[in-house]
């Protein structure tokens, strides 16, 4: 159950950020506030999974994937670049996720 919660705190973070983006730099109130609500959101539930995980895996994979997760929004519905290079980084971010949680189970 603690890994449900980190993957549900990671799709958060997804849609926290985004928001924040549609924000304007926070000028934009109904997106700025769906955002800091979804962060808020997103925290509570990391906390629930760190109840049963170490705080070190769960916040690198929270973070890596819900970074995974903004690049590819970025990438598919902002325009932003998909070039070979940022394409293996991302790789290289969710080879870390997954192997942290195979060294973790």
């Amino acid at each position: 159950m603690p890994w449900i919660f980190l993957l549900i705190a990671a799709g958060l973070e997804l849609v926290w950020a985004t928001a924040l983006k549609h924000s304007d730099g926070l000028t934009r109130p109904w997106p700025a506030a769906a955002g800091l609500v979804t962060a808020m959101v997103s925290v509570v539930v990391l906390t629930m999974a760190l109840r049963h995980l170490p705080v070190g895996t769960a916040y690198a994979v929270w973070v890596g994937l819900g970074s995974l997760g903004v690049a590819a929004v970025g990438v598919l519905a902002m325009g932003e670049s998909a070039s070979p290079a940022r394409l293996a980084c991302l790789g290289l971010i969710l080879a870390g996720v997954v192997g942290l949680k195979f060294v973790e189970g």
